[in-house]
C-alpha cells in the first residue's frame, strides 16, 4: 500500500500573503523514518521535563505532539530544529497551478511567510496522526475526541 499523501493549497483570504494560492504535496514519511522521528521528539520531550502519560502507548503519536506542546518552555532549540527541519522533507512544491501532478523538492523561495511554515506544520501531522495543534482551527470535519489522558501531561522538574 502506498504512503499517504495529500495537497494543500495555501489559503489565499488575505491579499498580503505572498503564499496565498501555492500549492504544496505532503507525503507520509516511511515508517521507519516516523518511527525514529517520534523516538527523537520523546527523548527531547522527556529530557525538558514533560512526564509521559500512562496510556503514551494508547494516545500514539498524538500524545506526543500534546507533550510537545506542553513542553515547549523547557525544550532546547538545539534539540528541536532537526525535528523541525526533518518535518519538511515530507513536503514538495507544486509550482505550476495547472498542472498538479508536476512536484519537485522545496527551495528556500517557494515558501515566503511564517505563517505558511506553520500551516504546513499543521498539515504534516495531520497527515501522519490525524491531529492538529491545540489553539490551530481545524480543516477537519470529524468530531472524533481526541486520545484519552492526553490533557493529564505535566511538567516536572529536571532530573539531578
Amino acid at each position: 500500500m502506498a504512503r499517504r499523501e495529500t495537497r494543500v493549497t495555501i489559503p489565499s483570504t488575505d491579499p498580503n500573503n505572498r503564499d496565498g494560492g501555492k500549492v504544496f504535496l505532503i507525503r507520509e514519511m516511511p515508517a521507519t523514518q516516523a518511527e525514529d522521528w517520534a523516538m527523537r521528539a520523546l527523548l527531547a520531550l522527556t529530557a525538558a521535563g514533560a512526564e509521559i502519560p500512562d496510556d503514551l502507548e494508547g494516545a500514539g503519536m498524538a500524545g506526543l505532539a500534546v507533550m510537545g506542546v506542553q513542553a515547549l518552555t523547557g525544550l532546547k532549540h538545539a534539540d528541536v530544529k532537526p525535528l523541525m527541519d526533518e518535518m519538511f522533507t515530507c513536503v514538495q512544491a507544486c509550482p505550476d497551478r495547472q498542472n498538479p501532478n508536476v512536484v519537485r523538492p522545496l527551495v528556500e523561495d517557494d515558501i515566503e511567510e511564517v505563517q505558511t511554515r506553520l500551516f504546513l506544520r499543521r498539515e504534516i501531522l495531520q497527515l501522519h496522526v490525524g491531529f492538529s495543534l491545540p489553539g490551530a482551527p481545524s480543516m477537519s470535519t470529524s468530531e472524533t475526541p481526541g486520545p484519552s489522558g492526553a490533557g493529564r501531561i505535566t511538567r516536572t522538574s529536571p532530573a539531578r
